[in-house]
């Protein structure tokens, strides 16, 4: 089986949340985990504005392009694609439950479909060099045996996809909302801890409701990975000790001050690039999270940065705040 690097700690993918902003701001917190980009359609690739959708910044890697769609050949042209953009991984989502994506008959319902998965990942390896990972389930509806998730991943295996990240809870493709999917089904971890014992040769990583790094490495005394979603948004600075503690890295000490300090290049040229203040301020608000001096930090760039014609000065002001706090 052919697999690129293992990255112990990564950022989930999240709808309105990963994008190239926020991604450049996670790269002033931590140079090593690895992150994604929202989840992009084949058929948003393939017809849609390109440069927008899969633009980044090389700062940004490694990056992994998730993908959404159930088609070999479209995903196999967008594999082509991303991997000469620079892409470092390919992940196909077989987890997400909305009802856009089930209509398109990708996301989660592509569960019930392991061949189907297995096509697309088959299709996708033979185009590219690249790792292509699938993002999955431990189950859909009432598909929610271990054994349907060890079948769904055995098949899919064979077609040698090179990771597979396990959303400890099932999705309900009904009567859920997808942010009741994040929360309502029980997490079951022993399921993935399960998983990887018994396939030991695969690379597992798990995800759903860690928001520590206590946490992390825990889990990761069971699996190969481990992936933060809700706990980055809320708390960024969270992965301000990630590269010393998964990585090797050597200690450091990042305040807020220095991330917007250090960012202030990136929301310059997002800026000239037509972009609007509150893309990257949406983003920031959070890091003064549980700290003195939030609720001020927070009113200003909540206020200021929405205004038409809100320039590079509102930034400037609020690392000064900041330092000042």
């Amino acid at each position: 089986m052919r697999r690129g690097p293992l990255h112990p700690i990564s950022v989930a993918p999240m709808m309105d949340h990963t994008d190239r902003n926020f991604r450049v701001m996670m790269r002033m917190i931590s140079r090593r985990t690895l992150l994604y980009t929202e989840m992009i359609t084949t058929y948003a690739i393939l017809h849609g504005k390109r440069d927008q959708l899969l633009g980044f910044d090389a700062l940004e890697r490694p990056l992994s392009l998730q993908l959404g769609g159930d088609d070999p050949v479209a995903l196999q042209a967008c594999a082509k694609i991303a991997e000469d953009l620079g892409y470092d991984e390919i992940n196909l989502n077989c987890g997400c439950p909305s009802d856009r994506v089930q209509s398109g008959r990708f996301g989660a319902c592509l569960m019930a479909h392991p061949e189907r998965v297995a096509e697309g990942v088959a299709a996708m390896r033979a185009a590219v060099s690249l790792p292509v990972t699938v993002k999955h389930r431990i189950g859909i509806d009432d598909q929610d045996r271990y054994e349907d998730l060890r079948h769904f991943v055995d098949v899919v295996a064979q077609a040698g996809a090179d990771r597979f990240t396990v959303h400890a809870r099932k999705a309900w493709l009904s009567g859920l909302s997808p942010k009741e999917n994040r929360t309502i089904p029980p997490l079951r971890y022993e399921d993935v801890y399960r998983l990887k014992a018994e396939r030991p040769d695969l690379a597992i990583e798990i995800n759903g409701g860690i928001t520590t790094l206590d946490q992390a490495t825990q889990a990761l005394e069971h699996t190969d990975g481990v992936m933060i979603g809700r706990g980055v948004c809320d708390h960024p600075l969270l992965f301000a000790d990630v590269d010393r503690r998964f990585y090797g890295e050597p200690e450091q000490s990042i305040s807020p001050a220095q991330v917007l300090e250090a960012l202030i290049p990136y929301v310059e040229a997002h800026l000239a690039r037509g972009g609007r203040l509150t893309g990257f301020a949406r983003h920031a608000l959070p890091l003064m999270n549980g700290r003195p001096g939030a609720r001020a930090y927070k009113r200003w760039l909540s206020t200021e940065a929405p205004k038409a014609g809100a320039d590079l000065s509102v930034w400037r002001a609020a690392v000064t705040q900041l330092k000042a706090a």
